[in-house]
């Protein structure tokens, strides 16, 4: 894995916490494969690939690549490079093709295109690690952990993207599933700057 290359992908997620991603996929994908909420361009889905393909498992990743709300036209982090004209829409998905692409890892990541809870009252497979990191409205982020965490076998980790504690630095949905998590029965098993991963007991 050419990480200066990954690191330079569009996309939201910063080097370092990257790296845990990695580390947290290698070991928790010993018990069974990834799933992500939330793809935008793939780049954290490479940074698990880097990890569960040690362990010879998966990552399945879903997201409808319509964006989420602050990626909207007139939103804060609009983007007109991943606008789709012909569609009057944003569209992530030619910019999720285009990165995993550049990586042989992408072999070992299975896209899925589609709202995630509609997927999970079908989901079947036990997980090893659910990363959320989808829309991060309250009613978006609940539904993900609430449909979710079923799937996550004992032992396994769930891990959770952007926790701000403080309002004036960041949303406060994760961080009130994350609150929510700890008070169900998961236990922090680390955290490195806004990125937590936790372990079902």
């Amino acid at each position: 894995m050419d990480f200066d290359k990954l690191d330079k992908l569009k996309g939201f997620m910063p080097k370092h916490e990257g790296a845990a991603l990695i580390k947290w996929a290698q070991e928790f994908s010993l018990l069974g494969p990834a799933l992500e909420i939330g793809t935008f361009g793939g780049k954290s889905s490479l940074y698990l690939a880097c990890g569960t393909s040690k362990n010879n498992q998966l990552v399945f990743t879903i997201d409808h690549h319509q964006g989420s709300e602050e990626h909207q036209a007139d939103e804060e982090y609009f983007d007109p490079a991943i606008f789709d004209k012909k569609l009057n829409r944003v569209n992530t998905i030619p910019l999720m093709q285009l990165n995993l692409n550049k990586f042989k890892e992408s072999e070992w990541i299975i896209p899925i295109i589609a709202n995630s809870n509609k997927i999970a009252s079908i989901w079947t497979i036990p997980l090893g690690l659910l990363f959320i990191d989808g829309s991060h409205t309250e009613v978006s982020v609940k539904s993900d952990y609430d449909n979710w965490k079923s799937k996550i076998l004992k032992g396994g980790a769930l891990i959770i993207h952007d926790i701000y504690e403080n309002p004036n630095e960041g949303g406060q949905a994760p961080h009130l599933i994350y609150k929510q998590a700890l008070l169900e029965g998961f236990s922090l098993h680390e955290r490195i700057d806004t990125t937590v991963c936790l372990i079902k007991s």
